[in-house]
């Protein structure tokens, strides 16, 4: 017991503090790069530090030498393999939450907005016509606004409407939303990287993904085909969604965290449902 009395007594507060420090760091890159590419890399990494470990250990000196170089250049070789998991971490640190208390106090009448929303998207879905629109959060997205057309107009659920009608300048392509305000249409959006999504779905649902995987936006995507309706969120999408339920999702992703909602929880949960009713 002595030894351990030892250590512990030679445990100072600032010892404590660093190791909380470290630990709420680790907390946060873990949650950053957790279901990105950046995952498996670290495992990868992982990987190549336990076998140069083990080359020393077991005196393999040319496996050393080759794992060794390596790692030295390991750190330009994270720089640039996880680019941008890097760039999602220092937006990530530059959010603070009086940002959401902004947005909630901008907001004059939140419902005018979700039913200009729903009452379009609930349009579009009857005539099967598609779409794609994206809800700026914390993250900008003006590097995507760059790529479309600038509109700065109050949410209208006919402006959304005639954006979307086939063969107009303005419908190949996303509208970005902000707070109350249609930021930019015609807008191109990065498609996910993700390999194993349905084979169903087309280019302006993995658009949809892909833009939430490098950012914490929302989008809301339409069927061409079906006319069925889609949200994605951090990477995942769900999908069959009624307009009520969309009616839901907006509100709170306009009054909360549209992460912690027991709305999005509930999509997750009655997706697979929907999917097995429509068979």
């Amino acid at each position: 017991m002595n030894p351990l009395l030892n250590f512990f007594n030679l445990i100072r507060f600032r010892d404590i503090i660093d190791i909380i420090i470290v630990a709420i760091l680790f907390y946060y890159v873990m949650n950053i790069i957790k279901g990105t590419r950046a995952e498996q890399l670290s495992k990868g990494i992982v990987v190549l530090l336990i076998v140069t470990k083990l080359s020393d250990a077991l005196q393999l000196y040319t496996v050393k030498w080759i794992f060794s170089n390596i790692m030295n250049f390991g750190l330009i070789a994270v720089l640039i393999v996880f680019q941008p998991e890097l760039r999602k971490g220092l937006e990530f640190l530059g959010r603070t939450s009086s940002i959401k208390n902004t947005i909630q106090n901008s907001f004059t009448n939140v419902s005018n907005t979700v039913n200009e929303i729903c009452d379009a998207v609930a349009s579009l879905s009857r005539q099967k016509i598609g779409a794609l629109i994206v809800f700026e959060k914390k993250t900008g997205l003006e590097d995507i606004a760059d790529t479309g057309t600038r509109l700065d107009s109050l949410v209208s659920s006919g402006i959304i409407i005639n954006i979307f009608i086939p063969n107009t300048p303005l419908h190949d392509g996303a509208v970005i939303i902000k707070n109350d305000r249609i930021k930019a249409a015609a807008c191109f959006l990065p498609l996910t990287d993700n390999n194993t999504l349905s084979k169903e779905l087309g280019t302006r649902h993995r658009a949809g993904i892909g833009v939430t995987e490098r950012s914490d936006a929302l989008s809301l995507i339409v069927s061409e085909e079906t006319g069925s309706i889609s949200i994605a969120q951090n990477g995942q999408i769900s999908r069959y969604l009624d307009i009520e339920t969309l009616k839901k999702v907006l509100t709170d992703l306009y009054t909360s965290d549209i992460e912690n909602s027991k709305v999005f929880n509930f999509i997750k949960g009655n997706e697979s449902k929907v999917e097995e009713d429509e068979r």
